[in-house]
């Protein structure tokens, strides 16, 4: 299946109702009125989101929702100062209305400004159009397919006597966004997204233990979650789950100490996410979000010279990895979907930028990284795909394990922990297994890794190679004030690192 829907297959993917609103008329009249009004710069989002839920308990269904938003936001810029607006109404009328309150708080907001904003050059991107491709639309699937599908899965998991409790849910998620500004560029485009979890809950004479599905949200249709497409083997992982949990229950707790790390990229891509995605955002690093997400010590000062890993690592961002859950053809400003570094060869070389801080900082052209969760919302600069790539001589996960002596194996991500400059940080995970001369030697609990970014990074010895790599992520990444929400997939593949500290997380808790 070919990943992206281009122009013409596209238009003919996104929803009708949607492609059906006045979008164009009432963009251009949204600008048009911006601009009489002495607007140098108007942009303007008609976007709506689709979401769908259903969850159940102990195999027994708790329900389905769904939520649909709609609006148009008006974004202008009047003498290098921001004016934003938004409404629930698209029409040319509405749009207007929009645009001249977005200039009547520009004008607002302008004795306060203590800056100008300028914004990066970027080509006319006229009348593109971009979708996900799906074989099976993930709103089109009945209520009772839905429900089938988690209460099946859970009474497999409940049939095991090693499991008392199940909670499952599955959830998918559409963006569709009209975009248009004052330069010409015009853009359609349709985002869907799904993610389902099962997790089950062994209860004995110690207490309880639990376990989920490491499946990763993924910018698929509903053929991924019931396995059809062959991405995720569910019907694996579901049939040794409860033999996994049974084991962690009464596996021995883990020895604090020093140990080699092999981490299968359904832990890693979150360590990622935190250490290298959120620390090689531009604004977050000259200190824009410092009183709410925090800063980086990944400063500018040193770009090109922050040894950020060993020379094995390579982190690139991306808006156009296949399937990825920040891929797309065009950010919320209009900029074609690229990739870039972020570190090569160890190195900090890049960060993540909107349009106005690749013109404030010098970096010329925009990467593409300005994402509004909603109409309501202004674009701000947000995570793209950001994703360690493998070694392309590298071993599978077998010949990784030979290599360590003594260490543990951890898959799948569970609680975290990292400082307000993206440094200090601590990881768990779903399971972990001893590893002792090379081998896999049953399962330990009560684990969580300890480092610093530029320490754990520094102790990459190995790389796996490109049949170890796997797309996982979030959706929902969390960031500004008022509050917005992102999907961002990590790729990685497994990975060792050397020496990392391992505390006993049940003695921690105790002490």
């Amino acid at each position: 299946m070919t990943w992206a829907l281009i122009d013409d297959a596209a238009r003919a993917a996104i929803e009708p109702d949607f492609a059906a609103l006045p979008l164009e008329a009432s963009s251009q009249a949204a600008i048009e009125a911006a601009t009489a009004l002495g607007a140098e710069h108007c942009d303007v989002r008609t976007s709506r989101q689709r979401t769908r839920s259903a969850s159940a308990h102990d195999g027994h269904p708790l329900g389905v929702g769904a939520d649909v938003v709609t609006g148009l936001g008006v974004r202008v810029l009047v003498d290098g100062v921001w004016g934003f607006a938004a409404g629930d109404r698209v029409d040319p009328d509405s749009a207007r209305r929009t645009a001249e309150q977005a200039v009547a708080m520009a004008r607002v907001a302008a004795p306060a400004a203590v800056e100008r904003v300028t914004l990066a050059d970027e080509p006319v991107h006229a009348g593109r159009a971009w979708a996900n491709p799906l074989v099976e639309d993930p709103f089109a699937v009945s209520d009772r397919e839905v429900l089938d599908l988690l209460v099946g899965r859970s009474q497999r998991l409940l049939a095991s006597p090693h499991v008392q409790h199940v909670e499952a849910g599955i959830v998918a998620f559409r963006d569709v966004v009209h975009y248009a500004d004052s330069t010409g560029t015009s853009t359609l485009q349709q985002r869907t997204r799904v993610t389902g979890t099962w997790q089950a809950f062994h209860v004995g004479a110690a207490g309880f233990d639990d376990m989920s599905t490491c499946a990763p949200p993924a910018a698929r249709g509903w053929e991924y979650l019931t396995g059809a497409d062959g991405q995720w083997a569910w019907d694996d992982e579901l049939a040794q789950l409860p033999e996994w949990l049974a084991e962690k229950a009464t596996a021995p707790s883990i020895e604090p100490g020093r140990y080699d790390l092999v981490l299968d990229p359904t832990n890693l891509w979150l360590t990622i996410h935190e250490s290298v995605g959120h620390a090689t955002e531009l604004d977050r690093a000259l200190g824009y979000e410092a009183n709410y997400a925090g800063t980086s010590f990944a400063t500018p000062d040193q770009l090109g010279t922050l040894r950020y890993g060993t020379p094995l690592m390579h982190v690139t961002g991306d808006r156009v990895a296949p399937f990825g859950l920040a891929s797309i053809g065009f950010d919320d400003e209009g900029v074609a979907a690229q990739q870039w570094d972020l570190v090569r060869d160890g190195i900090l070389v890049g960060y993540q930028l909107d349009r106005r801080m690749a013109a404030e900082h010098g970096f010329g052209r925009s990467n593409g990284c300005a994402f509004a969760d909603a109409a309501i919302h202004v674009p701000m600069q947000r995570m793209p795909n950001v994703s360690l790539q493998p070694d392309p001589g590298g071993q599978d996960l077998e010949g990784l394990l030979a290599g360590v002596e003594d260490g543990l194996y951890i898959v799948g991500d569970k609680s975290w922990s990292i400082d307000m400059q993206r440094y200090n940080f601590q990881f768990t995970g779903q399971r972990f297994f001893r590893i002792r001369s090379g081998r896999l030697a049953g399962q330990v609990r009560d684990v969580a890794y300890q480092s610093s970014t530029p320490a754990f990074w520094g102790s990459l010895r190995a790389l796996g190679g490109p049949s170890t790599y796997l797309l996982g992520g979030a959706l929902n990444c969390g960031k500004a004030q008022p509050g917005q929400v992102a999907p961002v997939s990590h790729g990685c593949p497994v990975a060792v690192f050397e020496g990392i500290n391992v505390l006993n997380t049940q003695r921690e808790a105790q002490a």
